[in-house]
């Protein structure tokens, strides 16, 4: 079997065993093929690399610019990669094992401040048709802490505003009830009612937030208006895609939510994951004390 025959059947078994995303399997593929072609370029095999041909090239991979958390996420591909294949019998031993990178700590998602996320949240001009569907569109990213691409890939049958819920399809196809809140639920009732038909040649089509031709308005798109309205609202630090999620979830946190809660809200499948962000809460906590704490 050649090398692109193994690194298909790899990712075959990533979407098979564990309903792995197209993001997720175009990224292992994408460092698959850049190891691959490194090989090559210096008379190796995938199957058999020498135990040196990695670290010499993360190094040389540091010298032009990529950070430390990129290479451990290329190491991370890699050593699925040949655990897979010591299991298949393809390989007798991981070349790989005795690879290690310094540990990444990892780093804090930016986030906003409670005033900063009601000024971006009244940034838009509801005059229009266009503002009504984007402020309906940061109710529900900030109300529910959904993912950007979950969001604008929202249909009209996932939301039911009698039990203010919304279904989200996450990462792994896995679906999860997320509640919407008041705010979330009256900003996008009034949307469904005055703008969205406005937006629509065809309104039967199943788009919430349609951008052109009554298709879902694209990841990019969104964040295009999301940071026109940052800047209408005089937010200028840097933001994210994540943004408002990260908001969402650090908000919780400093109210008291339990973290297991966050976690099934955000849908994470692994604690650890949700657990980041009991450290912004954290550092959020220490600055209160500081500011105001007679002995801070």
């Amino acid at each position: 079997m050649d090398a692109g025959m193994l690194v298909d059947a790899f990712l075959d078994g990533l979407w098979l065993e564990r309903g792995a995303s197209d993001n997720t399997l175009a990224a292992y593929r994408r460092d698959l093929n850049a190891w691959q072609a490194h090989l090559e370029s210096v008379d190796q095999g995938l199957l058999a690399p020498a135990g040196t041909v990695l670290p010499a090239w993360l190094d040389e991979r540091r010298e032009v610019g990529y950070s430390l958390r990129s290479n451990a996420r290329l190491l991370s591909s890699l050593r699925g990669f040949y655990r897979w294949a010591l299991v298949e019998g393809h390989v007798d031993h991981d070349p790989l094992a005795e690879v290690r990178l310094p540990r990444v700590r990892p780093s804090l998602p930016d986030t906003l401040e409670e005033s900063e996320v009601e000024r971006l949240l009244a940034a838009p001009d509801l005059s229009t048709a266009l503002g009504l569907r984007d402020r309906a569109m940061l109710e529900v990213l900030y109300g529910a802490g959904l993912r950007v691409s979950e969001l604008v890939g929202l249909t009209t049958d996932a939301v039911n505003l009698r039990q203010g819920v919304v279904r989200v399809r996450g990462k792994g196809d896995k679906d999860r009830l997320v509640p919407l809140g008041e705010e979330a639920v009256d900003w996008l009732s009034r949307y469904l009612r005055a703008a969205r038909s406005a937006l629509m040649a065809d309104i039967t089509r199943p788009a919430l937030f349609p951008g052109r031709s009554d298709r879902c308005l694209t990841r990019q798109a969104f964040w295009h208006r999301i940071k026109a309205h940052a800047r209408s609202a005089g937010i200028d630090r840097p933001l994210s895609p994540h943004t408002l999620r990260h908001a969402f979830a650090t908000h919780l946190l400093n109210h008291g939510a339990n973290l297991r809660v966050v976690q099934l809200l955000l849908g994470h499948s692994d604690l650890s994951t949700t657990q980041i962000y009991t450290h912004v809460a954290q550092v959020r906590l220490e600055a209160l004390h500081a500011d105001h704490h007679p002995r801070g």
